[in-house]
């Protein structure tokens, strides 16, 4: 059975990082309040990545996205009638963060749904503590008006450039989404449907991303691997490789002398294999 992990991979986010454990305590945990994520890193939208990803991977049926950086965010399915006062004047249009979190809570009520609030950062401040009130009463209030999540059903994810509102974090569960993965991953040639002739260069690139303080993924290795059979004849054409393919590369380290002779033996290792062997990869790379 595929893991969390090749389930986010499948819907755009792919790491060697595992999250299985962080998102098994959350959500099962009790549900009296609203089980909420706080993701965090230095990911920048990466982050946002995830939270996607995480959302499809766990096939809940409904998944509502609101941005708050956006200038005019879409219209949710759920629309709430417009009102008027006893002198018959119409109330400003609803808020997008109300219309969102409204159908949230609408959907909620009848099957799993994840809400995702991305760059809460740009929120008023007041709106932090209506969240924090949100997730412990589990109802969302507009002009007098209550609408009510489901706490087995909702699973609130938040995302924020800068902390958030202390009571607001202190009720969520946080988890850390680097710009790059963190876990390192010991590829070996039959990974890569390749045989021993192949060893040598598996460890000058093992060499070379140790000097990067990198941690490619399976399909970035790949990537490079058969950049490495096709097109890579040089260190300079190994550096444009790296940084075209491995999320998380700058052109600054790349340039760096100390990465001359880790780049020159992984050229000198890749072309001596194609001497001796003519690279096929197989299998999913």
């Amino acid at each position: 059975m595929p893991s969390l992990r090749d389930k986010m991979a499948r819907y755009g986010f792919e790491s060697n990082d595992d999250y299985e454990f962080q998102v098994r305590c959350l959500l099962e945990g009790p549900t009296r309040t609203l089980r909420t994520l706080n993701i965090e890193g230095d990911s920048e939208r990466r982050k946002s990545a995830f939270a996607t990803a995480l959302g499809r991977a766990l096939e809940f049926p409904h998944l509502l996205y609101l941005d708050f950086t956006e200038a005019h965010p879409p219209l949710p399915d759920v629309i709430l009638p417009p009102s008027q006062d006893e002198m018959g004047r119409a109330e400003p249009p609803i808020d997008p963060l109300d219309l969102t979190v409204s159908e949230a809570c609408a959907q909620s009520e009848g099957e799993p749904t994840v809400l995702i609030l991305d760059q809460l950062q740009a929120a008023d401040f007041r709106e932090h503590i209506r969240l924090h009130r949100f997730i412990n009463d589990c109802f969302w209030e507009v002009r007098g008006g209550r609408y009510f999540a489901n706490p087995r059903h909702l699973l609130l994810l938040l995302i924020s450039e800068s902390p958030l509102y202390h009571s607001l974090q202190k009720e969520s569960f946080r988890v850390w989404v680097g710009r790059v993965s963190e876990q390192q991953v010991e590829y070996r040639p039959a990974d890569f449907g390749l045989g021993a002739a192949a060893a040598p260069l598996f460890a000058a690139l093992a060499e070379l991303f140790r000097t990067l303080g990198s941690a490619p993924t399976r399909s970035e290795f790949g990537h490079i691997l058969t950049d490495l059979q096709l097109h890579v004849r040089t260190s300079e054409h190994l550096r444009l490789c790296l940084y075209g393919r491995a999320e998380g590369i700058t052109r600054d380290a790349l340039a760096a002398p100390t990465l001359a002779a880790p780049l020159g033996a992984v050229v000198a290792a890749a072309a001596t294999l194609l001497v001796a062997e003519h690279i096929e990869l197989r299998g999913d790379a």
